[in-house]
């Protein structure tokens, strides 16, 4: 599947369908989950090598979906919430 083209900047209003439609974009990207889950916790017992890979893995998907969302908000709202540190997070507090 291609990814679809990049929704409109967020500027403060209708808010839903601004939701809906990045979403859909992250859904394309297969970056949709991070939105909704924490980090990875490693199971005990990983090694400390798989440990590191899996979490640098997530944290380069999460730091992805995350600057998509932010460069979906026009300037002044990306400036407000340029500070959060996680997709999910960041996803909330729009929300």
């Amino acid at each position: 599947m291609a990814p679809m083209e990049k929704p409109e900047k967020f500027a403060g209003t209708d808010f839903k369908r601004w939701q809906q439609k990045m979403f859909f974009y992250l859904t394309t990207l297969y970056l949709q989950r991070f939105t909704s889950e924490d980090a990875p916790e490693v199971l005990e017992g990983t090694l400390n090598k798989e440990h590191f890979m899996i979490l640098e893995a997530w944290k380069h998907s999460n730091f992805l979906c995350r600057n998509y969302i932010l460069s979906g908000l026009q300037d002044d709202l990306y400036n407000v919430y340029n500070g959060t540190k996680t997709s999910k997070k960041l996803y909330g507090e729009l929300e």
